[in-house]
């Protein structure tokens, strides 16, 4: 009867600084994908639910960036 030793993989430790970069990378799809969207809306009122959008996108990434950047201080 053989014996096999299993080897545990050891799982990458997910740190806040990890979480929060994966966020901005995130953000910074989802803001230009607001961008695109705004560049092909042409009804009035879908061209001002983008704006909000693109609005919305920016100040989350702007954040996101803030909190990065008290990481590194």
């Amino acid at each position: 009867m053989h014996m096999f030793l299993i080897a545990k993989k050891e799982e990458p430790k997910i740190t806040a600084y990890s979480l929060l970069l994966d966020d901005i990378e995130k953000a910074r799809y989802d803001l230009a994908l607001a961008y695109d969207n705004f560049e092909n809306a042409m009804e009035p009122d879908l061209i001002d639910c983008c704006i909000y959008q693109v609005n919305a996108m920016q100040m989350r990434y702007k954040f996101l960036l803030s909190k990065a950047k008290q990481f590194s201080s």
